[in-house]
């Protein structure tokens, strides 16, 4: 997946237009600068192609900060790993030093770029963008990413970059891809040396000893498998070193290209929120995830640490609720093997599609078990379904008032999905759009012909 990251100096609206971008106010926005300190990482979606966006903070070599150091090298990590830099101007204040050696920087890494001179927020103000030439860098676009002004051919240019649509694996027999990931000394590489029964990977004590995704292939009864080893990844605020930054980078990369995430969570230190965190990532990427609690054999207390595993996983995990967990020990083979099974399993339910007919029957069941509420005068309405992908099991439901349908409603017909297809261990995704002519009222018009009971 494209990587494109979001440089400037601080206060030109990089967090603005990453929100505009992704569709979603996920980034801090404020009108002092210097507010965005971390990277911030968000999807985009052009018209199916999607890349992932990075918002990096402010860059100014002579501000006093005592951040600013962290600031620039998150600027420059961002640089160096991503597929696309955009370099946000202001449009409003005018070019500054400060713009120019960002540009400089640009222009030696070699990498493709954009320009966005922000602020530009009507056509007469347009007149602001020719001093920006002095960059020496080809491609200015006139953008406002508070108003929307010109975001449209923006985001056609920037649809150049991306990879087209995604289309269904043509080869459902290929080896799963599995992403190891979890943080540091958590046991990940040591987890894959002892899946493939040799010393494949380095293992050291110290955390942040693999700095990069290192794939390993192996075979297990005839089954192939290709597994991904991640750097780990830490709290934010501790992520200090440039090679670090990267490794941040690079392991949500391998989480773009893996079909399964199996996170490895220190049995002895207990599930954490930086456990948590990383988990979303792969959620938020449709990614199976298969917990793997390491380390059981170190557990003094074991009843009772699952119990408090079982505990912390419902408070910080709800979201991976049909994630199966295994406590084992990448140290001393124990239920390693039971991992294998589950990854066959997921894989079988991650690669599922149903025919039409069937989902269809599956909706008019859940509708009538279940009557869906009034949405203002009128009672919603559910007019025809159809799985639309696999890779997650990707579902579209037609309905009068898509806006209406609240999500636990929508949660219902999720697990209803999930029940009929025996879905328990992939996500799942339901997607609600408006009726067109063409959709006949299948699910309508046999609720209204059921007899009453």
């Amino acid at each position: 997946m494209t990587l494109i990251a979001l440089v400037g100096r601080p206060n030109v609206g990089k967090s603005t237009l990453f929100n505009r971008l992704t569709g979603k106010p996920q980034a801090l926005v404020d009108d002092r600068p210097g507010v965005t300190r971390d990277r911030h990482y968000g999807e985009i979606n052009i018209d199916g192609q999607r890349g992932t966006v990075i918002d990096t903070g402010g860059f100014d070599p002579t501000d006093l900060d005592p951040l600013i150091n962290q600031i620039k090298t998150q600027a420059l990590a961002a640089l160096d790993e991503s597929d696309l830099t955009v370099l946000v101007v202001d449009g409003k204040d005018g070019l500054t030093p400060h713009d120019l050696e960002l540009a400089g920087l640009i222009r030696r890494s070699g990498r493709p770029y954009l320009v966005a001179v922000n602020k530009i927020d009507s056509f007469e103000k347009e007149v602001n963008v020719p001093e920006f030439h002095e960059l020496g860098l080809e491609g200015l676009w006139p953008v406002s990413a508070a108003h929307s002004y010109g975001m449209r051919d923006f985001k056609d240019e920037l649809a150049k970059f991306l990879p087209p649509p995604e289309e269904e694996d043509p080869d459902e027999e290929a080896a799963p891809r599995i992403a190891v990931i979890g943080r540091p000394n958590a046991g990940k590489s040591s987890l894959i040396n002892r899946l493939c029964g040799q010393e494949r990977l380095v293992v050291d004590h110290r955390p942040g000893t693999t700095r990069d995704a290192v794939d390993v292939a192996l075979e297990r009864e005839g089954r192939s498998y290709l597994f991904v080893d991640t750097a780990g990844v830490r709290r934010k605020g501790r992520v200090d070193e440039k090679l670090e930054k990267l490794s941040v980078m690079r392991a949500l990369k391998s989480l773009d290209r893996a079909d399964i995430a199996i996170l490895v969570v220190d049995s002895v230190e207990g599930l954490s929120d930086q456990d948590a965190h990383i988990a979303g990532y792969a959620h938020e990427r449709g990614r199976p995830v298969i917990i793997m609690a390491n380390k059981w054999d170190a557990v003094k207390s074991k009843a009772e640490t699952q119990k408090e595993l079982r505990r912390a996983l419902d408070l910080k995990m709800a979201f991976l609720e049909q994630a199966p967990v295994i406590t084992a020990s990448a140290k001393t083979g124990l239920r390693v093997d039971q991992l294998f099974g589950y990854i066959d399993r997921v894989m079988a339910q991650y690669r599922f599609r149903a025919p039409t007919a069937e989902v269809n029957r599956v909706i008019e069941a859940a509708v009538e078990a279940h009557t869906p509420p009034y949405a203002g005068r009128g009672r919603l309405k559910f007019y025809y379904a159809t799985q639309t992908g696999s890779k997650p099991p990707t579902f579209v439901l037609f309905t009068n008032k898509p806006a209406e349908v609240h999500f636990s409603y929508q949660r219902f017909l999720v697990n209803r999905l999930k029940e009929a297809f025996g879905l328990d261990l992939a996500p799942v995704r339901l997607f609600l759009r408006a009726r067109t002519g063409r959709h006949e009222a299948k699910v309508t018009r046999n609720l209204k012909s059921s007899p009453k009971k």
